[in-house]
């Protein structure tokens, strides 16, 4: 290929890399003012409340292992069309699963939103985020089911975040 038919590109210099641009923030609700939650099992020094805090890294752990149930019982219907999930696992690995449902106003068993399995294994793959984009009207029970080894081994169900909008 002749050099002189290959003209130059015209470079622009933009202020601030993509990567650091602030990108904008869904509006994520309330949860703690707009739900009652229960819960299998929590760890004193993690409760339940600290997945549903915008600046909290510690999140919730189980009293002990085995299958854990987490219930949003919204105080009045909501439409919901973001689910955010964060899971962390640093220490062992394991194949865990977890599955949603929810229920709308009107009077029927609890509706399958998604089922997924995640293999952690540290040191390389620790982290999990799960971002839904869902169309849930009139929402009156979140459900979140987590089993944290599918093997059946003694691992103890956690969860860094959970932010709804």
């Amino acid at each position: 290929m002749n050099n002189s038919a290959v003209g130059k590109m015209r470079n622009h210099f933009i202020e601030q890399p993509y990567s650091k641009m602030a990108l904008p923030d869904p509006d994520w609700l309330p949860i703690r003012r707009l739900a009652d939650v229960e819960v299998t099992s929590e760890d004193p020094a993690r409760p339940i409340e600290n997945v549903f805090l915008r600046d909290q890294s510690f999140g919730w752990r189980a009293r002990g292992p085995g299958q854990q149930f987490i219930r949003l019982r919204f105080n009045r219907p909501l439409t919901i069309k973001r689910i955010r999930l964060r899971f962390a696992e640093s220490v062992s690995q394991r194949t865990q699963e977890y599955s949603l449902r929810w229920s709308s106003n009107e009077p029927s068993s609890p509706r399958h939103i998604v089922r997924q399995q995640w293999n952690f294994s540290p040191p390389c793959a620790t982290s999990q985020i799960e971002d839904h984009y869902v169309e849930l009207a009139a929402a009156v029970m979140l459900e979140l089911n987590i089993i944290p080894d599918i093997r059946g081994s003694s691992a103890t169900a956690s969860l860094l975040q959970w932010w709804i909008g």
